[in-house]
């Protein structure tokens, strides 16, 4: 598909070719672990150095979930909540230019979202924000110093050419 941006275009076509340029980037992939299956979601490239050298702390906010009776996959109920967290989140984070979401992993009994942030205590003000009407969730959240994006470069690698 060829797109060309700007001609003629109102702001609002303008954005929705962008996200939709965004969109044919994106990964939905599959993978086992424990004989369970594993959905990935995820762009498939990295951003310009200059974005991963203001980001340097992989951040990963986690769910675990009992899927015993779904292959290891959430029930529809903790589905629909993790969904509302995922989209409370992406808005917050959407106009930020110190947080990037990375991937989105589901399966074998955990959730996980995982972002580059610039300031651990810029993300945990960011998303007690974003969630203060929200019910508590039952999330973690991690925080590792990977300077140059190794776990997502390995995700990358991973789903390269399959």
């Amino acid at each position: 598909m060829l797109s060309f941006f700007g001609l003629g275009k109102s702001k609002a076509q303008k954005k929705e070719a962008a996200e939709s340029q965004e969109e044919n980037k994106g990964i939905i992939g599959r993978y086992y672990e424990n004989e369970l299956p594993v959905i990935m979601k995820f762009v498939n490239e990295l951003p310009e150095n200059k974005i991963i050298k203001t980001l340097p702390f992989l951040t990963v906010v986690s769910w675990k979930y009992d899927g015993s009776d779904n292959n290891g996959m959430p029930l529809k109920e903790i589905n629909d909540k993790m969904i509302i967290l995922e989209d409370a989140l992406d808005t917050s984070i959407e106009s930020s230019l110190l947080f990037r979401h990375v991937y989105s992993r589901t399966g074998n009994n955990l959730k996980e979202f995982v972002y580059y942030s610039n300031n651990q205590n810029d993300f945990i003000t960011m998303i007690n924000k974003a969630l203060e009407k929200h019910e508590k969730y039952p999330i973690e959240i991690n925080f590792y110093e990977d300077k140059e994006w190794t776990e997502f470069k390995s995700v990358v690698n991973d789903f390269k050419n399959k």
